[in-house]
């Protein structure tokens, strides 16, 4: 069981990538991180925020061993990815939200402590529930844009709760669902061996415009390190899942 300092006490111009028709997908890179949802006109309604998940097959009870000599070109091709079950990886990914509101309030939207938020009040944001096992649907989170006005910035992270850490095994993705146009696609794909979080995408109320931004940048620790980081300013505890949580 994980114990960490997890558990609140206290509360520019678009760059991107514009995917291809057949993906109908927005990747952000490092190199073009940025969209604007207004100018997308996709600043309204319900966003969604999905989290998943999935396993290298050679991280799965090895390797599979097969003779070059009969498949020459099997050098050549990528590991086959695979998705996972519990009984395959022993890792347990959350998705959160760090939030602030333009009256000043801040928070946290989590699995852990049952922080989940509110889609029609204040923060904004809900959590729909816990995924254990990076199943198809993943971890799903949403926004409610029709108050962005009374929104000032989220930060979407994800971290591993208990367990080793395996960001560099596992091949995650979050994946933003506007109202309007393109899904929005996050890669959580740089290798990280040691790290237990990660911030990923920051959606910021500039001026009026929704812009969302790609983040993942990787921490050892968990929320507290993503808040010095971001300069949020809450006091953290040490907390764990109770057992109907994990």
């Amino acid at each position: 069981m994980g114990l960490f300092d997890g558990l609140l006490w206290s509360g520019r111009a678009a760059q991107f990538d514009s995917g291809s028709a057949a993906s109908n997908a927005i990747e952000l890179t490092k190199r073009h991180g940025q969209v604007s949802l207004t100018k997308q006109g996709a600043a309204t309604g319900h966003l969604r925020i999905n989290l998943n998940w999935r396993m290298r097959s050679s991280d799965i009870g090895g390797p599979q061993r097969e003779s070059l000599l009969r498949h020459p070109f099997k050098a050549l091709k990528p590991p086959e990815v695979v998705g996972h079950s519990q009984s395959m990886v022993n890792v347990d990914l959350d998705l959160g939200c760090l939030y602030e509101l333009t009256d000043g309030s801040k928070g946290v939207v989590q699995p852990l402590g049952g922080f989940l938020g509110d889609v029609n009040a204040p923060p904004y944001v809900k959590l729909s529930g816990d995924d254990r096992f990076g199943s198809a649907s993943g971890e799903t989170m949403y926004v409610n844009l029709d108050q962005r006005e009374n929104i000032k910035r989220l930060l979407v992270f994800v971290y591993i709760y208990d367990q080793t850490p395996a960001f560099d095994r596992t091949q995650a993705m979050v994946t933003l669902f506007p109202s309007n146009g393109p899904r929005i696609e996050i890669g959580l794909d740089e290798r990280h061996p040691q790290a237990r979080s990660c911030a990923v995408v920051m959606i910021e109320n500039v001026k009026g415009e929704i812009f969302v931004r790609r983040e993942v940048k990787f921490v050892y620790g968990f929320q507290a390190e993503l808040d010095r980081l971001y300069g949020w300013g809450l006091q953290w505890g040490r907390g764990f899942k109770a057992k109907s949580e994990r």
